[in-house]
């Protein structure tokens, strides 16, 4: 299950592309794709299913306001706090799992690392810089509404800064502070890394940070408009060398974090 979107088709991709690869693997009765804020919507999907056992994977980043609180409610799940026992639900006979979100699991780390590792291969100029060298900035939306929404940012900041591969890491955000655009008084490197910590390349990805790293929002418009990426490697800003990845959503590897947590909660 995604978040979707009404307003940019691209937010689907990653669900139904991690849903196209498990359906391939062959292990579960049914994969069906849904969403929050489009078609096809989770509510259906579920009323649809006539399995004994339905899992909901909340394709999200953090357990927060959307994934924790609105959408279980809509489905009738209450109180997910009192623990996994809250978290499954049955109905005539038929039992539905409400699993955590994949962006809390412990191998994002290595998808985070990845795109980081990628983003300055592709683009070295003329030879990739030391990760010492280099701060490594998470990007994230953040809210007011749920505090729990940064979590899965600062635990991984903390995980990675612990690792000592970059010379710093950092977590910022869209609507809270650390603000993105604090990132060159933050960084004490020359050369920064940004990663946001999304699930989709759409509005926030695409065209808001950019904008906010310092790319006049015209060009930004025309290169979106032109189908070019909205961000060059490196791009120099403020006397730093930046480098802004794609999402993490498209990594092959979280088709397995989904199927690991079925898996988990399938234990409840």
């Amino acid at each position: 299950m995604g978040h979707g979107s009404t307003v940019n088709s691209d937010s689907s991709r990653p669900v139904y592309q991690h849903a196209a690869e498990l359906r391939r693997r062959g292990i579960f009765a049914s994969v069906r794709e849904a969403f929050w804020k489009q078609e096809p919507q989770i509510k259906g999907v579920v009323a649809d299913s006539s399995f004994r056992r339905v899992f909901i994977v909340p394709v999200f980043i953090s357990e927060g306001y959307f994934s924790e609180e609105v959408i279980p409610a809509a489905l009738g799940f209450q109180n997910l706090q009192a623990g996994t026992s809250a978290r499954v639900q049955t109905k005539g006979g038929q039992k539905i799992f409400y699993c955590k979100s994949i962006g809390s699991h412990d191998s994002m780390t290595g998808v985070l690392l990845a795109r980081a590792r990628q983003v300055v291969e592709q683009a070295p100029f003329p030879r990739p810089p030391s990760p010492k060298e280099t701060t490594l900035f998470i990007c994230g939306h953040g809210t007011s509404q749920n505090e729990s929404s940064r979590l899965a940012i600062e635990r991984q900041v903390q995980i990675i800064s612990n690792k000592q591969i970059y010379g710093a890491v950092h977590g910022v955000y869209l609507e809270e502070p650390p603000r993105v655009e604090t990132c060159y008084e933050l960084a004490k490197t020359r050369n920064i890394v940004v990663v946001p910590f999304f699930i989709s390349d759409g509005l926030h990805t695409q065209e808001d940070i950019p904008v906010l790293l310092g790319e006049p929002k015209r060009i930004v418009d025309q290169r979106l408009h032109s189908g070019q990426t909205t961000w060059r490697n490196p791009t120099e800003r403020k006397s730093k060398l930046v480098w802004y990845s794609s999402s993490i959503g498209s990594e092959p590897h979280i088709a397995d974090v989904i199927l690991e947590r079925v898996q988990e909660a399938a234990r409840w």
